[in-house]
């Protein structure tokens, strides 16, 4: 049986890193990783989407939006969600 990795597997579809596809399918899933994390956040704080939305004045759709696509978010409403809504610190990376 020939087993690959998740990396080679990438390699293979999107190309290796680096490469325009490769980065593009990378971003995408840093993304989806970003909503799910918030999703996760506030489903341990026991809130739902609206109540949520209703603490940093926006609408459920726009909280459900994030956590399904978190790509088009701004760096200000991430930092609204994260530290207004749900009460915690964000923290970002930069790897190079």
């Amino acid at each position: 049986m020939n087993i690959k990795t998740l990396d080679q597997i990438k390699d293979e579809y999107y190309g290796l890193p680096g490469t325009p596809e490769r980065d593009r399918i990378e971003r995408e899933l840093e993304a989806l990783h970003i909503g799910l994390k918030i999703r996760s956040a506030r489903e341990k704080k026991m809130m739902t989407q609206a109540e949520l939305a209703s603490r940093i004045d926006k609408k459920r759709t726009f909280i459900s939006k994030v956590e399904n696509d978190g790509e088009n978010i701004t760096l200000k409403t991430l930092y609204d969600i994260v530290e207004r809504g749900l009460g915690g610190k964000l923290k970002i990376e930069v790897v190079l």
